[in-house]
C-alpha cells in the first residue's frame, strides 16, 4: 500500500481488519520498521491519532518525530501563488519536501475549514502532501475523511460478532460546527461490509450523496434504532448550507430510552465524546467506546505495517534495477 488516505487505497479490505486483529494478539514486530523514521505532521489536535499511532510505529521498530505544524516548527502557508508578507513564514511547497527527506513515512492531519465547501473538498493540505512528498503518506484525517477512525469501527465491529448487523449512524447535537470526515469515512466503509446501514438525523443534515448513496435515510431517530445492533453516534455540521449548524435540538441526544428500542446494541463513538449531550452518561458508560479507541494502536499498525512492506518491495526492486545497470556497464 503506497498511501492511506481512503478506503481506495485498500486492495482487500477484510484482509487489512483481520491484520488489524492479529497485531492486538500480537504487537511487537520491531524487525520491519527498524532504522525507519515515521514523521507526523498535525494541523490540528489529537489525542487517540497521535498517541496510537505513536505506539503502533513503536510497535513495529520505528522511530517517530512529531511535529505541530505552527507550534513546533514555523507556521506554514499552504496556498500558491501568495504574497508571504504575512505571519507565516514557511511554505508547504519547500516544508513537505524537506519533511520528506527526513521521514522513510509521512503522516499529516488536517481539518475541514468549515467556510468553502469546495476548498475543504479538494483537499488541498493532503494532495499537496502527496504530490511533494519523496515517501508514501498516511492520513491522520483530511477535511472529509478519517480512514483511520474506520478502519478501527470495522475492526471493533468485527469483534462484536453479528453477521449481518444492522448499523446505525445518528446525528447528535453538538455546541460547535463540525466537519463530516468522520461520518463520510463511516459509511465509505461499513456500507462494503456485510450490514444493513441506515442514517438519521434532522432535515438539512444530510451527507455528500456520493457517501451516503447505499443507505437508508430515516429522519424518526427512534424508527432508526429499532432492532439495531449498533449505533454509532456523531455530529456534523450541514453539507448543503456548508459548516452551519441548523439544530441544536437535545432531543437528538442518545439517551438510555434510546437504547432500549435496539436489539441490545452496542453504542460506538470516535471520541472526544460531550457527555449528555451526544450521548447520557448511562450510555456511555455501557458502551464499546473505550475498546474501540484501543483498537485505535492495531488499525494504525495494520496500515503502516503495508506501507512499510510497499516500501521494502520498492527499494528492493530498485537495488535489482541499480546492480542491473550497474552489471551492465
Amino acid at each position: 500500500m503506497k498511501q492511506f488516505t481512503s478506503i481506495h487505497d485498500v486492495d482487500n479490505v477484510e484482509a487489512l481488519i483481520e491484520k488489524a486483529l492479529f497485531f492486538k494478539q500480537n504487537p511487537i514486530h520491531s524487525y520491519l520498521g527498524e532504522r525507519k523514521v515515521l514523521g507526523m505532521v498535525f494541523f490540528n489536535p489529537s489525542l487517540r491519532t497521535r498517541m496510537s499511532t505513536q505506539k503502533a510505529a513503536y510497535n513495529l521498530g520505528m522511530d517517530v518525530i512529531a511535529l505541530n505544524a505552527g507550534a513546533d516548527g514555523w507556521a506554514i502557508e499552504t496556498k500558491d501563488g501568495v504574497i508571504m508578507d504575512g505571519d507565516k513564514p514557511e511554505h508547504i511547497n519547500e516544508a513537505v519536501q524537506i519533511m520528506s527527506s527526513y521521514c522513510d513515512l509521512l503522516a499529516v492531519r488536517t481539518f475541514a475549514g468549515l467556510q468553502n465547501r469546495l476548498a475543504d473538498y479538494s483537499e488541498a493540505i493532503l494532495t499537496k502532501f502527496i504530490q511533494l512528498s519523496k515517501v508514501p503518506v498516511l492520513s491522520l484525517e483530511s477535511a472529509t475523511l478519517h480512514p483511520l477512525q474506520s478502519l478501527t469501527d470495522m475492526m471493533t465491529i468485527k469483534e462484536l460478532g453479528i453477521k449481518k448487523p444492522k448499523v446505525v449512524l445518528t446525528w447528535a447535537p453538538h455546541p460547535k460546527a463540525l466537519p463530516q470526515a468522520v461520518p463520510n469515512s463511516f459509511l465509505q466503509w461499513v456500507t462494503k461490509s456485510d450490514a444493513e446501514v441506515v442514517v438519521t438525523h434532522p432535515e438539512g443534515y444530510e451527507l455528500d450523496i456520493q457517501f451516503s448513496q447505499d443507505c437508508k435515510i430515516e429522519y424518526d431517530q427512534n424508527k432508526a434504532f429499532e432492532g439495531a445492533d449498533i449505533v454509532y453516534a456523531k455530529n456534523w455540521s450541514s453539507y448543503s448550507a456548508y459548516g452551519h449548524i441548523l439544530s441544536t435540538d437535545r432531543s437528538w441526544t442518545v439517551t438510555k430510552e434510546k437504547m432500549a428500542l435496539t436489539n441490545n446494541a452496542s453504542f460506538m463513538h470516535c471520541l472526544p465524546l460531550r457527555r449528555n449531550m451526544i450521548a447520557t452518561d448511562e450510555v456511555v458508560n455501557n458502551s464499546v467506546v473505550i475498546n474501540q479507541a484501543g483498537n485505535r494502536v492495531w488499525a494504525a499498525q495494520a496500515v503502516l505495517n503495508e506501507m512499510l512492506n510497499y516500501e521494502k518491495e520498492n527499494q528492493n526492486i530498485q537495488n535489482i534495477n541499480e546492480q542491473g545497470r550497474f552489471a551492465y556497464r
